[in-house]
């Protein structure tokens, strides 16, 4: 803990800063959540608003922002793009599944211990 009365108020500061900036991130990725819910352009414009406040708070980067922001509007512009018309729905003709019958197995006949015996012993 500081001692000297300038670095105790700067720790004060920093603290506050610190909860400041927290929300404002947070308030970045609740945008973002919403905007990656349901893509429509109110929900990018307010996540778009969000990122620059953070910008102009100095919480994240110009180019961070930059880059956020065009992934924002490149997602955007891909849903737009999807066609809306869904395709048929191909109907299925029901087919009887066959069972695989097991083969079964050979029986191999063990050799007895008495010929063993005897061919060692040889």
């Amino acid at each position: 803990m500081p001692i000297i009365k300038s670095a105790i108020k700067r720790a004060r500061q920093t603290l506050k800063r610190r909860a400041q900036n927290i929300t404002t991130k947070r308030n970045i990725r609740s945008a973002v959540k919403v905007f990656g819910s349901d893509k429509n352009q109110d929900n990018l414009r307010q996540a778009q608003s969000k990122i620059d406040v953070a910008v102009k708070k100095n919480v994240i980067s110009k180019n961070a922002a930059s880059r956020k922001k065009a992934q924002l509007a490149r997602q955007a512009k891909e849903e737009v793009a999807k066609p809306t018309v869904k395709a048929p729905v191909k109907k299925t003709t029901a087919v009887k599944k066959t069972t695989a019958v097991a083969k079964p197995k050979k029986v191999v006949a063990k050799k007895s211990a008495a010929k063993t015996a005897t061919k060692k012993s040889k």
